[in-house]
């Protein structure tokens, strides 16, 4: 189902736009080939992608979501969600030159996308080195090959995973660890740009002009 009264084209009104948003989508389809939300509100355009969440209730992993904003040529209203692989359908479609996305006709079942951070009012907390950000991503990549074994089953990769991205990133304790994971394979993290460290309640948001990554840990049960 669609929400109500969605407009059914979304017109982003440069080519380099949607190049943009198909090298977005195929960052995040590379972690998760799942969904992704589009949220369109006046002339902005919001894709949110899920990066890593909990499966069961409980589970000590934080929600990490990939944010990328884009701008539209004609103001639209729209907030739907699905399958990635529809929209790349539809940006195939376009070819080298058009810039009017459709919208795929059927939604996508993504629990993770009922999850609606804040708009805000975000208080700055301060900038996070970069290259820190770089080295502790690919820290935890590691470390995540390194413990998961030969042909392991989904419980022992979300445990690994928990374990490793779901502890405090180094150079922002404030932070879990996805958070670089998130900003390095969505090519988030720009050389000489430090990212800048927002809150808003219980939420994080790591930011870049490239990009924004929001986090919100598990919370901890009773008597866990």
């Amino acid at each position: 189902m669609r929400a109500p009264g969605p407009d059914t084209v979304l017109d982003l009104g440069d080519p380099h736009a949607v190049e943009d948003l198909r090298v977005f989508l195929s960052r995040a389809r590379a972690i998760e080939d799942g969904a992704v939300r589009l949220q369109a509100v006046g002339g902005v355009l919001a894709a949110y992608v899920l990066v890593m969440g909990p499966r069961a209730l409980g589970e000590p992993v934080p929600t990490i979501l990939g944010l990328r904003t884009a701008g539209l040529a004609t103001p639209a209203q729209a907030d739907v969600t699905v399958a990635m692989a529809s929209v790349f359908d539809r940006l195939a479609r376009l070819g080298a030159s058009g810039t009017e996305l459709e919208l795929p006709p059927a939604q996508a079942r993504a629990p993770w996308a009922a999850v609606t951070p804040p708009r805000g009012p975000w208080t700055l907390e301060g900038g996070v080195d970069a290259e820190a950000v770089r080295g502790a991503a690919a820290a935890g990549i590691a470390e995540v090959a390194a413990a998961v074994p030969d042909q392991p089953g989904a419980a022992v990769v979300q445990g690994v995973r928990a374990a490793v991205w779901g502890r405090d990133l180094a150079p922002c304790p404030a932070l879990p660890a996805g958070a670089a994971f998130a900003a390095h394979m969505l090519g988030f993290i720009t050389p000489g740009e430090d990212l800048q460290r927002f809150s808003c309640g219980p939420w994080s948001r790591l930011s870049s002009s490239r990009g924004h990554v929001l986090c919100r840990r598990a919370p901890v049960l009773q008597g866990s």
